[in-house]
């Protein structure tokens, strides 16, 4: 299973999502079976490390993002991806537009696909470090609900 979360610019929430669910499938065991990765629906800030708070967020919950680098979705990802979850209602629209009629991935809200809640992960982009410390919660509410759904689905797929 392949997951890519994505986010306006691939600094603040995808990298968050990617280093949250990278965490939550290791201590479900999924790691061996899921490949993750995150993207842009833009391409500004492309080769560029996490904005800085995104950074500290994590690393002030043992995780480390600080080696990840920007990059904006490409229509090969449409192919090499099983599930690409946009961070709120406006990067899935631009997903969907974008997979048009060539997509092999499924395209969901990230909050919506694995706990039901149809609300966006806010973008705190022009926020404070509270804002950062709000998306961080958000996204692993959604990472421990998303290794769930996934563990219950290999489990099914492998019996």
């Amino acid at each position: 299973m392949r997951v890519l979360f994505v986010c306006l610019g691939n600094i603040c929430r995808s990298p968050l999502a990617e280093g949250v669910f990278r965490a939550e499938a290791a201590r479900a065991g999924l790691s061996d079976g899921l490949s993750i990765d995150s993207a842009g629906t833009g391409n500004w800030h492309a080769g560029e490390a996490p904005d800085a708070r995104a950074i500290a967020v994590a690393a002030r919950n043992g995780i480390d993002i600080s080696g990840q680098r920007a990059r904006q979705i490409s229509r090969d990802d449409f192919h090499a991806f099983d599930l690409i979850l946009g961070m709120d209602h406006k990067n899935v629209q631009a997903l969907t537009r974008m997979a048009a009629f060539d997509n092999k991935a499924t395209i969901d809200l990230f909050l919506g696909h694995a706990t039901g809640k149809t609300r966006d992960v806010a973008d705190p982009y022009y926020g404070a470090e509270a804002d950062f410390e709000a998306v961080y919660c958000d996204i692993m509410a959604g990472a421990a609900a998303l290794a769930a759904v996934l563990a219950g689905k290999l489990s099914r797929d492998s019996g």
